[in-house]
């Protein structure tokens, strides 16, 4: 018995050693080892434009002539259009589809994208190639985020993150708030919010002879993230996902709530959404405020454009996105990460060698603040370092509005909880409801109060006909229909 004894703990032993071996050959590059000789090239497809290209680009070149040469690392870039074009691309790829490239050896890809690739078998777990020391260094829901699908594995590795701000022309809400004494406290929460702008309505619609002509105050951008997030202050996680399992959970008291703060409002008047994106109506003064991406913050306008003449210089002022009164303080997490495709340890580990030198604290804030997005590290994630690294950039409108914002952005990161949904199948679909159901209803509307008003229904009256418990129901039975359907 003791013979068997010894024999066995002997096994396990060695078992243990090469597991040990195993796992700790791919942390330190023991296993498919890198030769500067003859490089390993890397193809990364992306989906920057504008600036965030020009940025990349520069800092894969700065890799590519120092780290990359010392190690033997060639990283080549492909831009493949917007998020939409180039997710089309890497599922083209993935599925071998006549025509389509191979799958490069990394993608920006959103976790729903990335979801659906690792089903296929195609997306590497990129744990092994990271010590605990390493992960710890990155903000904890950016790791999570990347845990992707059954078990633990990191499927999607965090390069730049952004969340959600308030943007505000100080200019014209100087005007209101000192005709009407409007405080900036008021627009902490989605319920402020919405007082503030009735009274910014019924301010500007006192200042012209014509009645029922107010402007509306506010718009956003993501209504997916007003959903998600809204949802999540409320106490209710909209798609509750365990391993790619999603559970619906669609609470009518909740719903109602997020109906009350956009559609009730936008009937009136008070929201508005015209252009592609908010800052196109904050640009032809048809909103004053909105909520929108910290990678959009530079794109608010810095003039007010009225007509094809009438133009005038605004300032701009950034706040925190308002939250839910009496709600726990979650804020949005979003932004596409790095995935590394499945291939032989050699490529697998050029690609994290690749990233962990990116994502360094100087290196990701040199990117963060050209391209409006948000360093993935705790140690990064300081105001006054990206102050100092904004100061040293061309001062233009662009850096002043990324100044403004990045110092609000780091401090919504720093004391909330950041928070987005795991990926599931058809998780893009899901989102895509969330994103039109609301927004397009409250369009049509707000259309046809318009219509009622013109036909001489007094504001009140149009709105009656639209602001019901019916009209609510109506519209809930029809998302919940239309999301049941769709997961």
């Amino acid at each position: 018995m003791k013979k068997r004894l010894v024999s066995l703990l002997s096994a396990a032993a060695v078992l243990t050693g090469i597991l040990f071996t195993a796992g700790c050959g791919k942390v330190s590059g023991e296993n498919g080892k890198l030769d500067p000789q003859n490089p390993t090239v890397i193809e990364v497809w992306h989906y920057y434009n504008g600036p965030q290209k020009m940025a990349f680009d520069a800092l894969v070149t700065e890799f590519n002539e120092s780290v990359g040469m010392e190690k033997g690392i060639v990283v080549e870039t492909v831009g493949q259009g917007n998020v939409s074009e180039l997710t089309e691309k890497v599922i083209d790829a993935a599925n071998k589809k006549v025509g389509a490239g191979d799958i490069p050896e990394i993608f920006a890809a959103y976790a729903d994208t990335a979801y659906q690739i690792d089903q296929m078998g195609l997306v590497a777990d990129i744990s092994p190639y990271l010590t605990e020391a390493e992960l710890n260094e990155y903000i904890p829901g950016y790791i999570d985020e990347g845990r992707i699908g059954d078990g633990s594995g990191l499927k999607i590795f965090p390069t730049a993150k952004s969340t959600e701000i308030f943007m505000l022309n100080k200019t014209d809400w100087d005007a209101f708030a000192a005709a009407t004494g409007a405080s900036l406290d008021s627009l902490k929460t989605m319920e402020g919010l919405v007082k503030t702008a009735e009274a910014y309505y019924n301010w500007t619609d006192s200042l012209t002879a014509e009645p029922d002509d107010g402007k509306a105050f506010f718009g956003r951008d993501a209504m997916a993230n007003y959903f998600i997030i809204g949802c999540k202050q409320l106490g209710m996680e909209i798609f509750a996902v365990n391993n790619g399992k999603v559970t619906l959970n669609l609470d009518e008291e909740v719903l109602r709530k997020l109906w009350d703060n956009y559609y009730v409002p936008f009937i009136n008047g008070y929201y508005t959404a015209i252009g592609k994106f908010r800052s196109d109506d904050a640009k032809t003064g048809d909103l004053i405020a909105l909520v929108g991406s910290t990678s959009g913050a530079a794109y608010f306008p810095s003039h007010v454009v009225l007509g094809d003449t009438d133009t005038y210089p605004i300032e701009a002022l950034a706040l925190p996105a308002p939250q839910f009164e009496g709600g726990e303080a979650y804020a949005v997490q979003q932004g596409a990460g790095m995935v590394v495709s499945k291939s032989d340890e050699k490529k697998e580990r050029a690609s994290l060698e690749f990233l962990k030198w990116f994502t360094q604290e100087d290196r990701n804030i040199a990117f963060s603040i050209e391209s409006g997005y948000l360093p993935v590290k705790k140690a990064a994630n300081d105001s006054a370092r990206l102050e100092q690294a904004l100061d040293k950039l061309e001062q233009t409108a662009v850096t002043a509005n990324l100044k403004i914002s990045m110092s609000v952005a780091v401090d919504t990161v720093n004391k909330n909880q950041m928070y987005t949904n795991k990926a599931f199948e058809n998780g893009t679909s899901a989102r895509a409801v969330l994103e039109n159901s609301l927004s397009d209803k409250s369009k049509a509307d707000r259309a046809q109060v318009l219509s009622l008003i013109e036909a001489g229904s007094s504001h009140d009256e149009a709105v009656a006909v639209y602001n019901t418990d019916e009209n609510f129901q109506l519209w809930l039975t029809s998302f919940r229909e239309t999301l049941q359907e769709t997961v």
